[in-house]
């Protein structure tokens, strides 16, 4: 029987990986997103339900509620970015206020808001993803709070949805390639420099990060909850 699957933010990058990675195994994959192109596009090559919506927002995500089936068997929370790529530069105090709270709303209030207004179609046996970042743990300003802040926040879902048997964990990507993530902003000495930092010798994929989504959503994952996975290629170590 195939399950119900939630993907946000997956028009792109890892969520589009994600997203065919389940849809190509049969299961049932609903992708949200705030842009129409993308998802239409996705949509027309693997037959995933499409939805527009902004996570950010409670009324947008009261509205999506209506639209998901009655069941969801998987949560993937993976919206989100470093919001400072399009920040306007300025550096006055309420800039500076409007632009890290921009990064909390994109990466650990959209994940709150869709893991709570979902709360009760999460099904027994199912499991929440979220999707991290090596800068929790290295530093990245704002985005590195807010993906730090994700992970601790996830100790608690993990604690709550526990008696329910469902999972919760984060995947905690370094540097992936072929994403929108650094915009146009990423020198090639920068880049150069990431994949040196990974003793792989090579940068991720989004199918690297699917797979390890898909991992911690399957039935070998069922005693792993309140972690994060770390996958990164050994440029952040962990014992």
């Amino acid at each position: 029987m195939s399950r119900n699957i939630l993907i946000t933010g997956g028009g792109t990058g890892i969520g589009r990986a994600v997203a065919r990675h389940f849809a190509e195994r049969g299961e049932h994959v609903i992708v949200t997103g705030r842009r129409p192109g993308p998802l239409k596009e996705l949509a027309d090559e693997t037959g995933v339900r499409a939805l527009v919506c902004d996570h950010t927002e409670p009324e947008a995500l009261i509205g999506l509620l209506a639209e998901l089936p009655d069941r969801l068997d998987v949560l993937v929370n993976n919206a989100g970015g470093n919001t400072d790529f399009d920040a306007d530069g300025k550096s006055d105090l309420a800039s500076y206020a409007r632009d890290f709270r921009a990064n909390l709303d994109a990466n650990l209030v959209s994940a709150a808001l869709t893991t709570q207004c979902v709360d009760e179609r999460l099904a027994s046996g199912g499991a929440v993803v979220h999707i991290g970042s090596i800068a929790a743990d290295q530093g990245a300003g704002a985005y590195g709070a807010s993906k730090a802040g994700l992970a601790a926040w996830n100790v608690d879902v993990a604690g709550r949805l526990g008696p329910r048997d469902i999972t919760a964990n984060v995947v905690s990507p370094g540097y992936i390639a072929d994403t929108e993530f650094f915009r146009d902003h990423l020198t090639d000495e920068r880049r150069e420099w990431l994949i040196a930092s990974t003793a792989t010798g090579r940068p991720g994929s989004p199918a690297d990060i699917a797979e390890a989504v898909a991992f911690l959503a399957s039935p070998a994952a069922r005693h792993i909850t309140g972690q994060v996975l770390n996958v990164n290629g050994g440029a952040h170590t962990t014992r």
